[in-house]
């Protein structure tokens, strides 16, 4: 599985490490609330619920770099709003391997 990383983050901060500091607090802050929505919504089975959120959590995996995992978050997301749960199992790999990650960074 890939790694998550702040390439990205670097790369728009253009060296600014306030800029930097900002973006991982925001990431540090919303990803916690946002997947803990993710796992409702899937306790509940409401699949609008759970694209919408599949939708908002793919920027945050974009920006940590995972471009595979991205790749997944959109088939992901297609299949909920097709009215199926295909690449649950894939996404919830990712969603820990993002909580892995954000929990032990320090910027």
């Amino acid at each position: 599985m890939e790694k998550p990383n702040l390439n990205y983050v670097k790369e728009m901060s253009g060296g600014d490490a306030e800029f930097e500091k900002t973006i991982v607090g925001i990431l540090k802050m919303e990803y916690p609330q946002e997947k803990a929505i993710y796992y409702k919504s899937v306790e509940e089975n409401d699949l609008k619920k759970i694209a919408d959120i599949v939708h908002k959590l793919k920027h945050k995996i974009s920006i940590l770099g995972l471009l595979k995992s991205y790749e997944l978050a959109i088939g992901y997301e297609k299949s909920l709003l097709s009215g199926s749960m295909e690449g649950k199992e894939d996404f919830e790999e990712i969603l820990q391997n993002m909580t892995d990650y954000l929990e032990n960074l320090e910027v």
